[in-house]
């Protein structure tokens, strides 16, 4: 690769949120995890707990996954950052990286809308130069997997992604 062309790195997200989309309802956990553009173990990982928006609501549908998995519940509110720094923590995250991002997302998960509007609203930017609508690669890369709740690693994982 010539040395002007900045190397790629492949960025995944996971997120827990307390409803369908992002103002009214809240993100609550982030994890992210870069990988090298070829693919293979992440090179780097953040992880976050968010508090909630100011006036935003737990939607009850959300509501009542959470009451199932009260523990996980909990765990997204330890140590839990205001929005504004954790997004800009993120921010720093992603410039540390060695390459530019790419944000890879599968569009049938909140994970883009979410993410999207959280760092527009906090930070006033999207840092990533380029997004990747790709399913099967962020599939492949899955942050579920390195998801600090225990939903996450049950054959109901699906559920957990949107709640």
């Amino acid at each position: 690769m010539p040395p002007d062309v900045p190397q790629v790195v492949h960025v995944t997200s996971h997120i827990h949120t307390d409803g369908p989309i992002p103002g009214p309802h809240s993100l609550l956990t982030l994890v992210s995890a870069a990988h090298p553009a070829g693919g293979g173990r992440p090179t780097s990982m953040f992880t976050v707990n968010v508090r909630e928006l100011p006036g935003a609501t737990l939607h009850p549908v959300a509501l009542q996954s959470w009451r199932r998995r009260a523990e996980d519940w909990l765990s997204t509110r330890r140590a839990s950052r205001p929005p504004a720094l954790a997004m800009n923590a993120y921010v720093r995250w992603l410039e540390r990286l060695p390459g530019r991002p790419v944000f890879v997302a599968d569009t049938a998960d909140p994970d883009y809308l979410f993410l999207y509007w959280y760092l527009q609203r906090f930070t006033g930017d999207w840092p990533f130069p380029s997004t990747l609508g790709d399913a099967a690669l962020h599939d492949r890369m899955a942050c579920t997997t390195l998801c600090p709740l225990s939903g996450c690693r049950t054959p109901n994982a699906s559920l957990a992604r949107t709640s």
